[in-house]
């Protein structure tokens, strides 16, 4: 409770009560979070919450999960009454998962079960275990579902039959990938309907719950300065980037059968395109934002082979370790493999406000640096009295790292000079906010669950239409097994892309480079 996130947000003065030293009880932290983020306390049928963590023994469990939620209960963020089971195929125990830190408290409201994910008895035992603790069959229950897509079926029908709350409510987290292409997708979301409402199904993408993603809404709606010139009258055209510097690592047999488009274009870049392009919603409500999103994935026709340049990364003969290595180097890897391991594609949105845009989505592994940004390049400006010396502003969302909201523009160049010159307005959140901790993406994500807020989470329609964008381009590189191009391990990708880039209009001078002014 006195960790600085959590004292700074929820004193007693800001719950509009008397000053006093004694700190605030989970059950009234938890309540003045409903309260700050929806805006009310949503009620329930029950005060005791249990999580379940289907596949507690594997990475995302271990790396992810429940670091999370320790992070959670550390900070008083969650209610008193909460229960944590942990159930997989392995044989552990919650010994097995401790760390080395003091997590006694934590680690005492822990219990593991272990159990085969096709076999209904395993379940009833399950349903047993959670009917045993504190609140019995009527806590609420959240299934988080940390497993592979090939298990999901017999998974969620084993929950609906043998472990759902009679009195509380139930809800499912379903980690991507939702399926491999729209059939499947749609197989798998008819598959949920069948044992849950749209309500009681989280689709999680993690890059919805970083700050600088949720802050895309604030800025567009919140600043009237950027309501008249947000459209295809003075964009030319927005970039949505992914990069990071290392490669499969060991990961290749699992990467492989996905490939950097279904990885990461298709969820992580087309929900931040969205959010840009997505017109202005009703309400803050979840569905009212949700429905905006759709009509702009809806106006988007099928990407086009023509727009996009595929690449795989092979090894530098001068560089050390793991960049010495290339893609097929990966042993899990196949040595004739024409998966991608990086994309560049241009999206066109065609409505009223975009029509003729480009939407340049990128991203890759193995390349010169970890970045993740939405850019927004604007028109040239028109009557140049400056003889070409002036460059395009641009409007840039930094996600990560170090997160920043930076406006580049042009001024005099200081002293007896009368020449324009690049510079930025610049909001870096180590500078502007140096005391306070930003939440993780899954502490935020988990917490709306908690809430009942589907927000930043994915539709059954949402997910439909991204498919839909994509699925023919992948039927057709994987039938024609178009060979990527190949590019260095630690450079930019390939030449393609760039030359893709300046062909539907994107302008890169490389004259000037954003420098962070807290290491400035």
């Amino acid at each position: 409770l006195h960790q600085s996130r959590t004292a700074s947000f929820f004193g007693r003065k800001q719950m509009g009560q008397k000053m006093s030293t004694e700190p605030l009880t989970r059950s009234e932290v938890f309540g003045q979070l409903r309260k700050e983020l929806y805006g009310e306390e949503k009620s329930t049928n029950s005060n005791t919450h249990i999580i379940i963590i289907l596949g507690a023994s594997g990475d995302l469990a271990k790396k992810k999960i429940y670091p999370t939620l320790w992070w959670l209960f550390r900070d008083g963020l969650l209610p008193d009454d909460t229960y944590f089971v942990g159930f997989a195929r392995s044989n552990l125990t919650v010994e097995d998962i401790k760390t080395a830190e003091s997590l006694s408290a934590f680690f005492s409201k822990n219990s593991y079960l272990s159990g085969r994910y096709d076999d209904g008895s395993s379940f009833n035992q399950l349903n047993a275990r959670l009917s045993s603790l504190p609140g019995g069959a009527d806590a609420n229950r959240l299934f988080y579902l940390a497993l592979p897509p090939t298990v999901y079926r017999h998974v969620s029908t084993n929950i609906r039959t043998h472990c759902m709350s009679l009195k509380g409510w139930n809800r499912v987290i379903v980690e991507k990938p939702f399926g491999r292409d729209l059939h499947t997708s749609q197989e798998l979301s008819a598959h949920l309907s069948s044992l849950f409402r749209e309500d009681q199904v989280y689709r999680i993408d993690h890059y919805l719950g970083k700050e600088m993603v949720q802050n895309l809404m604030v800025l567009r709606f919140g600043n009237c300065i950027f309501g008249p010139i947000w459209n295809r009258n003075n964009v030319a055209c927005v970039v949505l980037t992914f990069k990071e510097p290392f490669g499969t690592h060991g990961r290749g047999g699992y990467f492989d059968d996905f490939g950097i488009i279904r990885d990461v274009m298709q969820n992580h870049l087309l929900q931040m395109l969205c959010l840009v392009a997505m017109e202005k919603p009703a309400t803050t409500s979840p569905d009212d934002v949700r429905d905006e999103k759709v009509k702009v994935l809806k106006s988007i026709a099928p990407v086009a082979v023509s727009d996009v340049v595929l690449g795989q990364y092979v090894g530098d003969p001068e560089g050390e370790g793991h960049t010495k290595m290339g893609y097929l180097d990966d042993p899990g890897v196949p040595k004739a493999s024409c998966t991608a391991t990086f994309c560049t594609a241009v999206l066109y949105i065609q409505n009223e406000r975009w029509d003729g845009v480009p939407f340049i989505l990128r991203c890759g592994k193995a390349l010169n640096e970890r970045k993740a940004e939405v850019r927004l390049q604007f028109t040239d400006v028109p009557g140049d009295i400056f003889h070409d010396r002036c460059q395009r502003n641009e409007l840039v969302v930094r996600v990560q790292p170090d997160e920043a909201i930076y406006l580049k523009i042009m001024t005099k160049r200081p002293g007896v000079y009368f020449s324009p010159e690049e510079t930025e307005l610049d909001l870096t959140y180590k500078s502007r906010y140096k005391n306070v901790k930003l939440l993780d993406a899954y502490e935020r994500l988990i917490l709306d669950v908690f809430c009942g807020n589907q927000m930043h989470f994915v539709r059954s329609d949402e997910l439909k239409e991204a498919w839909r964008i994509f699925t023919p381009l992948l039927q057709q590189i994987e039938g024609d097994k178009t060979q990527p191009i190949p590019y260095t391990y630690g450079g930019r990708g390939p030449n393609e892309a760039d030359d893709l880039m300046r062909r539907v209009g994107f302008r890169y001078e490389g004259t000037y480079k954003w420098v962070q002014p807290h290491t400035a």
